[in-house]
């Protein structure tokens, strides 16, 4: 997959996608292209692309030797500010208070075809010798005596490349990196539309779209998380066509400060930059000393949107997800939380736990509350042992008759932070993040602990462990409920080492607490949480196969939420509840169908208090589960398409998933508010059903799969006023599901 031509330009390709660069002039590397998938390239080919004289006028030249050539108007692969290229850079050193204008220079290559899994450093990875190649391009700018190696991943079936850098202190002096982003990508053009996922709280991931005009447009985070208003990924579109057109994806596997962004420069091309956000960063790199970035996934499609959709799942769920749970059934959860808040005891939690067993669920989650003396929100972070008021004979009696019951069992941990009332807190003043200064922020009742201390991170451990051993635990909900204020470390004060570094050492010792449960407790199912889906990134990913994606459990808000996510994301990792109505977040009222219609693509849980509801909803729960545990593979991992619009404010929503062979598939469709008279059937196409194969629609018809393909699937009949007879969904909140089987 990886090929070097004598005129040192290095081609990577695979069935889907080609992507080439070179060694320029100066011994920098430029790039050429990332696109489709190049056949048979020629020596003239090759020579064509290397055609790159300066068209550019009145620009800085390199050097005084360098004629016409300068750096302002070439792609690079890893461009430097300030030597004739004006736009932002990707990597920024300095030497004390000065700046260095580095100048790596190509001194060698080698390719590597392993890429294992490793939990201490979330990154791509790859099975055997035959899915990946890695190139290591290694250059040196001698003056500075730095040494910076490029690596660059393709995966044998992947749109995607992986990216990383690694630089090197060979000299004798300490320098610090005030910048070094994970990828960069320039593009011949900038006619394309800006795609993020932002919102806020209860309303995250929504799809965004802004013009590319000459200056810059980026997204970041500054909280210590990837955060609720704004994700790491980004994309490049030339239109918002579901199916069709050029779209270039950017992700970082990184779970805290980012900037992804965008620049345009005056001859309308386009440079993406995405990594640790430079913003409250600087890390001293002493003599010898290295640091290596986080890697970055620059993706590709030429069939739109939806392209883009089914190259981030594919990838995701192979090469960063653990595989396992790709084979393993999600278990339908029953979480305790909307029932009963804090209000709860053993007995009251077994009641549950029976009712939930009886409707067909099969894990039983306890959340918030069971610790220390937690009946507020305001208390007991920290201190991880059973409250036993709540508990009477321990948290272990009431794991064995969870477990009695044939259900697994659950629990909520927010492991990264404390409150004051605590002993942590009270032995432990220094574990808190917070300056030394009289005053200091603290939210929701809590303080976040320093997770950049590994004396931490090791008593946290060692306070959860004996809880996970004690109750044979199954599942563990990780929560992080508060956002990271005045960022400062007094264990990094003791180590001589600059606050700047707090934010990355943070998170890397968030990733150390997830490696250790996971290395002791390899089967354990972590879902992520961070007050809903602030922290719904690729970096969790690695580690949690899935991932709370909002508090907002509103099936409504769920659309536009689920439509955002998966632009991104696999459909595997959003954990879905069926809750009670009025919703307790925006108190609005939707049909059980719906909510359940809407939940059941990925994995299913209900939070509602089931000992209160009607025989008819109870009915109808057994009735939803035993059709998601026939199907569960299919609406889990099947392959996940967009039918109608991810726009997040339209009024009619479609999405559908298949299975490999494309024999076996499940829309569903949904209509926010009612329409009056109307009479005329509508249709929606099924773009990625076979044409060649006949389907029964289950309930209906059999149909070809050329007329579903370019005619379309017939809406559900919606009551128009005068046909109670044939109507098949009535009132707002429509939701209707449709599964067609190969014939």
């Amino acid at each position: 997959m990886i090929d070097i031509t004598s005129e040192n330009v290095f081609y990577l390709h695979n069935e889907k996608i080609s992507y080439l660069f070179y060694v320029m002039q100066n011994g920098q590397l430029g790039h050429l292209y990332f696109g489709q998938k190049l056949d048979n390239l020629t020596d003239d080919d090759v020579s064509y692309f290397l055609e790159q004289n300066s068209k550019s006028a009145g620009t800085v030249k390199y050097s005084p030797q360098s004629g016409n050539f300068n750096l302002s108007d070439r792609a690079q692969e890893y461009p430097v500010y300030g030597s004739s290229d004006f736009k932002q850079g990707a990597i920024d050193i300095y030497h004390e208070d000065e700046p260095w204008y580095l100048d790596f220079k190509y001194d060698h290559y080698e390719i590597k075809n392993t890429k294992d899994r490793d939990l201490a450093h979330p990154a791509s990875y790859a099975i055997g010798e035959q899915e990946s190649e890695t190139l290591i391009v290694t250059l040196f700018d001698q003056e500075h005596q730095l040494q910076l190696n490029e690596y660059f991943t393709i995966f044998h079936d992947q749109s995607v490349i992986a990216r990383s850098q690694k630089v090197i202190n060979l000299g004798k002096e300490t320098v610090q990196i005030h910048s070094m982003m994970s990828g960069a990508l320039d593009l011949p053009d900038a006619d394309y539309k800006f795609v993020s996922l932002d919102g806020a709280w209860l309303k995250e991931r929504h799809i965004n779209t802004r013009n590319l005009e000459q200056g810059t447009v980026s997204v970041s985070s500054l909280k210590g998380a990837s955060g609720h208003q704004h994700n790491p990924f980004i994309a490049l579109v030339k239109d918002q066509e579901l199916n069709y057109g050029n779209v270039y994806g950017a992700n970082i596997i990184y779970s805290g400060n980012f900037l992804s962004q965008v620049e345009v420069d005056e001859w309308e091309r386009a440079r993406v930059l995405i990594g640790i956000n430079p913003e409250y960063f600087d890390w001293q790199l002493n003599p010898q000393a290295e640091f290596k970035t986080p890697e970055a996934i620059l993706s590709f499609s030429n069939a739109g949107i939806n392209g883009l959709i089914s190259t981030s799942q594919d990838f995701t769920t192979k090469h960063i997800i653990d595989r396992k749970w790709k084979k393993q059934e999600r278990p339908i959860i029953f979480n305790n939380w909307e029932a009963t808040y804090f209000d709860f005891n053993e007995a009251k939690l077994l009641s549950l736990a029976r009712d939930a067993k009886d409707l067909g669920m099969e894990c039983f989650v306890v959340d918030d509350g069971w610790f220390g003396h937690r009946d507020t929100d305001r208390t007991s972070l920290g201190d991880w042992q059973v409250d036993q008021n709540k508990f009477p004979n321990g948290i272990g009696a009431f794991a064995e008759q969870i477990h009695a019951m044939d259900l697994e069992l659950g629990i909520w941990f927010e492991p990264e932070m404390v409150s004051p009332d605590t002993k942590l807190y009270l032995e432990h003043p220094d574990w808190i993040v917070r300056h030394p200064y009289s005053r200091t922020s603290i939210g929701r009742g809590q303080y976040v602990l320093d997770f950049a201390n590994p004396d931490v991170v090791a008593a946290i451990y060692a306070q959860i462990k004996p809880v996970i051993e004690e109750t044979r635990l199954d599942y563990i909900k990780w929560d992080m409920n508060r956002n990271i204020t005045e960022a400062y470390s007094a264990y990094l004060k003791a180590e001589k080492r600059p606050q700047t570094e707090f934010f990355h050492c943070y998170i890397m010792g968030v990733y150390t607490l997830y490696r250790q449960i996971l290395t002791d407790f390899p089967n354990l199912l972590i879902e992520g949480c961070a007050g809903g889906g602030g922290r719904y990134d690729l970096g969790i990913l690695f580690y949690s196969p899935q991932i709370w994606p909002s508090d907002d459990s509103d099936a409504v808000e769920r659309l536009s939420i689920l439509s955002g996510t998966t632009v991104a994301y696999p459909l595997s990792t959003f954990s879905n509840h069926v809750s009670a109505v009025p919703n307790d977040q925006v108190k609005r009222i939707t049909p059980l169908q719906m909510r359940q219609n809407v939940c059941d693509f990925g994995p299913l849980g209900y939070e509602l208090d089931i000992t209160q509801l009607s025989d008819e909803d109870r009915e109808a729960i057994k009735q939803n589960i035993i059709f998601y545990k026939k199907n569960r593979q299919l609406l889990v991992n099947g392959h996940f398409q967009q039918l109608l619009t991810v726009d997040p404010h339209a009024d009619t929503v479609s999405w559908g998933v298949y299975n490999d062979d494309r024999s076996d598939i499940m829309i569903g469709f949904y209509r926010k508010l009612a329409e009056p008279n109307q009479g005329v059937l509508h249709y929606f196409k099924i773009p990625f059903i076979d044409g060649t194969r006949e389907y029964q629609i289950v309930g209906q018809k059999v149909v070809s799969g050329q007329l579903l393909q370019n005619f379309g699937l017939r809406e559900p009949y919606q009551f128009d006023g005068v046909n109670d007879d044939t109507a098949q969904v009535s009132g707002d909140f429509q939701s209707y599901i449709y599964h067609l089987r190969a014939v």
